[in-house]
């Protein structure tokens, strides 16, 4: 369900959301050193979203150049 999401967007907004994902995670990664973050499974939720996109945007670069 996600990845045909995922798949009408472009390489411009994928790479934006990417971004916005890794001060997310940094963000997040602040908040449990100084023990602030109750959820700490968010860390691996927005790893693992960063990583879906990064590979579906080099799916949409791979078919391009083909």
């Amino acid at each position: 369900m996600i990845e045909k999401k995922i798949k009408n967007k472009d390489i411009s907004k994928i790479r934006a959301e990417v971004v916005d994902l890794k001060k997310t995670l940094m963000n997040l990664k602040f908040q449990k050193s100084t023990g602030q973050l109750e959820k700490t499974a968010e860390i691996k939720k927005t790893r693992l979203k960063i990583a879906k996109l990064k590979t579906n945007m080099n799916k949409i670069s791979g078919e391009q150049n083909a």
